[in-house]
């Protein structure tokens, strides 16, 4: 006996809900057969952002961004431009190290943006926001900042993804006080950011 059975709207974890084109499958009830549908039939894709300042790029940084590569289709950057701050390096450094360093994947993206972050995922057709957690504090923040977003874009939903123990200490802002005062930074940034530091 052979049954068919009507696609219309299917679940796939953890890209949440995907819309499919409508089509006929045979599915044989003694058989194993996956009920996945094929690629060809996903119209949609799950694409979430990672704002920040990377000033500068850092390992956790990019622990973060490794980390939830295999979670998403595509996953952008997105360098925030902030008014009241100064930062030590210009956006189009940032932008620069953020491109190299994943220039062989072509699922990331790195942008800049202003206004609302919001804004920005719409821009870009995000549904996720991405944030690194190392410690409780930083979630009760992140959590305010996340409660914010959704009550502005019911739509997007944040991700924590908390960061390995080697790099809860790794920070933007430790990081451009040790080079202010002339220290090593070294072990905390990526090769690209460092040969480029060094070269100044």
């Amino acid at each position: 006996m052979r049954l068919k059975r009507r696609w219309n709207l299917f679940s796939i974890k953890p890209h949440n809900i995907f819309k499919l084109q409508k089509s006929n499958r045979n599915i044989s009830s003694s058989s194993s057969t996956s009920f996945l549908p094929p690629l060809g039939e996903i119209v949609g894709a799950s694409i979430c952002l990672f704002p920040g300042t990377f000033d500068p790029v850092t390992l956790g940084h990019t622990d973060i961004i490794d980390r939830a590569l295999p979670l998403f289709d595509k996953l952008v950057i997105g360098i925030g431009r902030n008014a009241n701050k100064k930062p030590m390096f210009s956006e189009k450094q940032r932008l620069k190290w953020l491109r190299e360093i994943y220039k062989n994947n072509p699922k990331v993206e790195a942008i800049v943006y202003d206004g609302l972050t919001v804004d920005c995922c719409n821009k870009v057709g995000a549904h996720f926001i991405l944030r690194g957690i190392r410690y409780v504090n930083d979630f009760e923040y992140e959590k305010a900042i996340a409660d914010m977003n959704r009550s502005i874009d019911k739509k997007i939903e944040t991700i924590f993804l908390t960061c390995l123990p080697q790099f809860t200490s790794v920070a933007s802002t430790l990081v451009r006080d040790v080079l202010r005062n002339g220290g090593d930074v070294s072990q905390f940034l990526p090769d690209v950011v460092n040969k480029s530091i060094k070269k100044k």
